[in-house]
């Protein structure tokens, strides 16, 4: 190949590979255990509001819209819990090379809202479960814990009803 059309060779296997990464699927999210010392009562065939909502919550078109949900009366913490780990696959699938967001809650917070570099919010910038601090917090107001395990795992933490954090009713999601 002369040298003149080496730069177009690379053009187009770039631009191929664009296309195949638009193109395919992107895998489907997975379903971590969430644990909740006190549980939500089981509804109608011992199946729990969160069963009950998990394929929904994962099969979502719209993620902004799935946020929509966090702290909503209808569920439950572990419903909340789901929700924000599916948040966090839906960034992970759109920054692949740069894996879960850093920082403190705030800073975590503001790029899922839409500051980052694709301008993407995956949870409305004015949503009620964000603080006055910028801070994502659960169902009682006390800000989420999140905790990168890795790359491509987020633990989350909701200090629960007591609004303190290493007791009993703390709700706690570790993905697989």
């Amino acid at each position: 190949m002369s040298p003149r059309r080496l730069p177009l060779a690379l053009g187009l296997l770039l631009l191929l590979g664009i296309l195949a990464w638009w193109l395919f699927p992107r895998p489907a999210p997975v379903t971590p255990s969430v644990v909740v010392s006190s549980a939500s009562p089981p509804v109608a065939g011992g199946v729990s509001p969160v069963e009950n909502q998990k394929s929904k919550i994962e099969n979502s078109a719209d993620p902004v819209s799935a946020a929509l949900e966090l702290n909503s009366p209808r569920y439950d913490i572990a419903h909340d819990l789901v929700l924000l780990n599916n948040v966090f696959t839906n960034w992970r699938l759109d920054f692949p090379r740069t894996g879960n967001p850093f920082g403190e809650n705030s800073d975590i917070t503001s790029a899922l809202t839409g500051n980052n570099p694709l301008r993407l919010a995956y949870i409305p910038p004015a949503h009620p479960a964000i603080n006055a601090e910028g801070e994502l917090s659960d169902r009682w107001g006390t800000p989420f814990r999140f905790h990168a395990l890795a790359g491509d795992r987020m633990e989350l933490r909701s200090a629960g009803p007591d609004k303190k954090f290493g007791t009993p009713d703390d709700a706690l999601l570790t993905p697989p």
